[in-house]
């Protein structure tokens, strides 16, 4: 992760500290104005240190949690302080004004900055969001008129250690509390590694619904984001397939499973995720998936990534509703526009294309801890017959 922008974070830190040391510091004593380049160093070497990980992310997650507090309480607006007032000053000098406008701006901004961190950090993050709402589909036979979903996502448990473990407790609560008749888990359940599973499995493994609880896996929860030894990584991945199925949920790898009602029977259907991060090696197979379904069945399908929906509708456009995670609702939104919807076309939210439709829920958790104007979210769909 953090090798990925390594050189943009070196500037981050290296170049606001020039501009301190060259206009703020120089009359002062050569050891004072060591003393205040030492925290830049340090983080510095920090930013480096990581970035030679051999994995995506550290391992401890509390290393990196720290690291990011102070990028983003200290370096982060100190570098955006800096460019506002270098901006200023070319504005000055063009307008020959005698006030600087961009030193106030930055200060403003910087501070912005430190309470999105802040409230994102510890407020945002405690926030969850049950969102109800009711999709109608053609298919849908009778006896599931009204049947109650809960769809999650995104859970990365390994992030929840800590005070935030008590999150995770809540937000699976929260989930019995519906008293859903199916549970959807739609992927990403650790960062990297199955051993991040371990401190909380109870709590996993108390997830209840009256037709049980159905899963598919997310692109981080194959070996993708580790530099380990191949038998190492099959290991794990066959440890996260294994430790789904111990927890009593149904994953699904290509595969469907039946819920039958009064005669009537509903299909359930998951796939894997696209591709893996590191080789273009496709995973998924949804004709294999799909495999005796008929195609007035109705489908519910499972797809970590949203972005395969367009390719389901021209394998098999039959599938009505598709449920997706993946995004996290870009985790972080401002005045309604979230980053995500830059890079992609179905980032949160339901969207429709004739008969079809793809619901991407925003998830539970995170890589980093952190929502800001992105709460949380348990999805709550009852399914109505379409007339």
């Amino acid at each position: 992760m953090i090798a990925r922008i390594v050189i943009l974070l070196v500037l981050v830190l290296l170049l606001p500290q020039l501009y301190f040391d060259r206009r703020k510091l120089r009359r002062r004593k050569t050891w004072q104005r060591v003393v205040r380049w030492l925290p830049t160093i340090a983080m510095m070497v920090l930013t480096v240190l990581l970035a030679m990980s051999r994995d995506f992310m550290p391992h401890e997650m509390t290393v990196m949690n720290i690291y990011l507090m102070l990028l983003g309480l200290v370096f982060a607006p100190k570098a955006l302080y800096v460019l506002c007032s270098q901006v200023g000053r070319i504005v000055r000098k063009i307008r020959h004004s005698r006030y600087n406008w961009g030193n106030l701006v930055g200060f403003f901004l910087a501070f912005f900055v430190i309470f999105v961190v802040l409230y994102g950090s510890f407020v945002g993050v405690r926030r969850l969001n049950v969102n109800r709402m009711e999709i109608g589909l053609k298919n849908l036979p009778e006896a599931f008129d009204g049947y109650k979903i809960v769809v999650f996502s995104d859970a990365h448990v390994g992030s929840f250690t800590g005070w935030r473990k008590s999150l995770l407790q809540r937000d699976i609560d929260s989930i019995n509390a519906q008293q859903p008749d199916a549970i959807f888990f739609v992927g990403d359940l650790q960062n990297q590694r199955p051993s991040e599973l371990y401190p909380v499995q109870e709590i996993l493994r108390s997830l209840k619904a009256k037709d049980g609880i159905f899963s598919v896996l997310g692109n981080h929860d194959y070996s993708d984001y580790i530099d380990d030894d191949p038998a190492i990584k099959i290991a794990n991945e066959r440890e996260m397939i294994s430790r789904q199925r111990q927890f009593g949920w149904k994953l699904l790898l290509n595969e469907h499973s039946v819920i039958e009602k009064q005669g009537a029977k509903l299909v359930v259907a998951g796939v894997e995720n696209d591709q893996s991060r590191k080789e273009n090696k496709k995973r998924n197979d949804l004709e294999k998936a799909l495999e005796g379904v008929r195609d007035d069945d109705c489908i519910i399908l499972l797809q970590h990534e949203p972005g395969a929906w367009e390719q389901t509708g021209w394998i098999r456009p039959e599938v009505q509703l598709t449920l997706s995670g993946h995004t996290h609702g870009g985790q972080v939104s401002l005045f309604g526009l979230r980053a995500t919807q830059l890079v992609k076309k179905e980032d949160y939210g339901l969207y429709r294309e004739g008969d079809r439709q793809l619901y991407v829920t925003c998830g539970i958790g995170g890589l980093v801890p952190f929502r800001f104007g992105v709460s949380p979210e348990i999805a709550v769909i009852t399914l109505k017959v379409k007339r």
